[in-house]
């Protein structure tokens, strides 16, 4: 499928980029872009030779958060139209969050808004020095509903509630003290620490990493009554698969298990 506001760049070795392309607007989120990133998502979900997936942004900016016009287009709809559109950027986090591949943010500039919640969906954000993070809603006389889930479960409740009401910016020390960044590194060094981070992968199965990566926001959201007889079946069914079957064997031959690159 072909994007008017993503670009997907695949490497030979399974790392695929996938751009927000709207620079012109720094990456703000429009109705469109919502649907496209959801078609990414499809898309790169079923690609088997896609095995870690970059978030990056063309243009100086991250992602300036929600598209403005989109946002006062919002405001002349009647409140059922109001709850469809605020479902469509819920859908399209909720996508994003369940991909069952690893994705890492790279973050080279501002993030207002929606792009905080982008990097929040994230398995990991590696970010640069000197980049501006702001939940700006309130600003608007908003509020961060949409990506609240998923902002919240990133930072804990303590921190969240810190930089969720005063719109007031934060960089990158501060946003990796609140849990949003993962690490912080050098403009010049951010592809070089993304790259190290998406190859840790690629000495993984593939589907044991989908696994964990489910395994983990399945346990974050449940009662933790439930979470025993969970894991225990999840790892009775990975023990079950001809994946885990090939890594214990080439363990103990002391071979390269397939999936090695």
């Amino acid at each position: 499928m072909s994007f008017e506001t993503l670009e997907i760049e695949r490497a030979d070795n399974g790392i695929t980029t996938l751009w927000l392309a709207r620079e012109d607007k720094h990456n703000a989120m429009s109705a469109q872009m919502m649907d496209e990133l959801v078609h990414a998502a499809d898309e790169l979900e079923t690609d088997d030779s896609t095995r870690v997936v970059i978030l990056a942004a063309k243009g100086k900016t991250f992602c300036a958060g929600g598209d403005l016009t989109w946002m006062q287009a919002q405001a002349e709809k009647d409140r059922a139209g109001k709850i469809e559109e605020a479902q469509r950027l819920a859908g399209m986090l909720k996508r994003l969050d369940a991909l069952g591949k690893p994705m890492i943010a790279r973050v080279h500039g501002p993030a207002y808004g929606g792009g905080v919640g982008l990097m929040s969906i994230c398995d990991l954000v590696v970010a640069s020095h000197g980049t501006k993070f702001a939940l700006t809603e309130t600003r608007l006389g908003l509020i961060p509903a949409t990506i609240g889930p998923y902002v919240v479960r990133r930072m804990g409740e303590g921190n969240a509630r810190q930089v969720f009401m005063s719109a007031k910016a934060f960089g990158p020390e501060r946003a990796k003290d609140l849990g949003l960044v993962s690490l912080v590194t050098g403009a010049d060094a951010l592809d070089t620490v993304v790259q190290e981070e998406a190859q840790s992968y690629l000495s993984c199965a593939p589907g044991a990493v989908a696994d964990a990566k489910a395994l983990c926001c399945a346990l974050a959201r449940m009662p933790a009554e439930g979470q025993i007889n969970y894991t225990v079946g999840k790892l009775a069914d990975r023990w079950e698969t001809e994946e885990a079957q090939a890594g214990i064997d080439a363990f103990f031959a002391k071979k390269t298990p397939p999936w090695r690159t």
